[in-house]
């Protein structure tokens, strides 16, 4: 806006803007930018925690969704790294987890490539849960244990197979059962179908 007037108000804006020293109207600039940028904070913040919430939420969903999933059998349970993990605290109490453990070692034996590594990894396993008074001894036949312990002699990825096999349908058959039934998974299925249907209301 100009006017060159006399007395017109735009005028002595300016004039009084001109008789400023130049760093107060670069202060004001500066001050401009700042308020500016502020205020388009929120928006920006309320858009990034949306979508944190979101993904969150869809995580949560997913994880009350695989409680679940454990009860329809024993597979899905051992497919869950964290339904893994409850059972073999689940285990504990009964005293019993060299099972689980037996089992999941069996499990990451079986990856192993190096011959040299698979015979020292057998010897290591065979004596921990499978020869007879082992410091965590598996609960199998005298037979088994047996053929296991010949297959040691030329170790392959499967010469625990048949003992792990035991293993996995004494777990199935007998702790798994109740592992369904005990207090814990019994309120952690609780909890997973009431914030299932929560979050279905919410939607």
């Amino acid at each position: 806006m100009s006017c060159w007037m006399p007395g017109c108000p735009a005028l002595s804006m300016c004039r009084g803007l001109a008789a400023l020293p130049i760093t107060c109207l670069e202060r004001a600039k500066d001050l401009k930018t700042r308020l500016g940028i502020l205020l388009h904070k929120p928006e920006l913040g309320h858009e990034t925690e949306s979508s944190s919430k979101l993904q969150l939420g869809s995580r949560r969903r997913d994880s009350y969704r695989e409680v679940l999933e454990w009860r329809e059998s024993f597979d899905q349970l051992l497919k869950s790294k964290s339904g893994v993990n409850a059972f073999h605290t689940f285990l504990k109490t009964e005293f019993s987890e060299e099972n689980l453990d037996f089992w999941l070692a069996c499990e990451d034996f079986k990856k192993t490539r190096s011959k040299t590594k698979l015979a020292s990894k057998a010897n290591r396993i065979f004596e921990e849960f499978v020869q007879s008074e082992a410091p965590r001894e598996v609960n199998i036949d005298h037979e088994t244990r047996e053929i296991t312990r010949k297959n040691l002699s030329g170790a392959t990825s499967a010469c625990f197979n048949e003992a792990q096999a035991k293993t996995r349908t004494l777990m199935e058959k007998d702790s798994y059962p109740r592992f369904l039934k005990s207090a814990s998974y019994q309120d952690m299925t609780k909890q997973a179908t009431s914030r299932g249907t929560s979050k279905r209301s919410h939607t």
